[in-house]
């Protein structure tokens, strides 16, 4: 295995790593939510599951992006 294949396999595994917290820290949130006494314990829940979703949509394109291979 080459060296750049390996820094893809690396690359691809730090992309999925990120995308499989953001989704537990969305489910987090949502089971947060569910299970909240009052009001700010909702909010809190709500404000949790809203992170993990934004960075499951940015945080991964962001780190292609940056990583994109470079048009000669």
């Amino acid at each position: 295995m080459s060296d750049s294949e390996k820094l893809a396999r690396t690359r691809y595994y730090v992309i999925a790593g990120i995308n499989l917290a953001a989704t537990a820290g969305a489910v987090f949130g949502l089971v947060l939510a569910a299970k909240a006494q009052g009001w700010p314990q909702q909010v809190l829940g709500g404000a949790i599951v809203l992170s993990g979703l934004y960075v499951m949509a940015v945080v991964p394109r962001a780190l292609a992006r940056i990583w994109r291979t470079p048009q000669p």
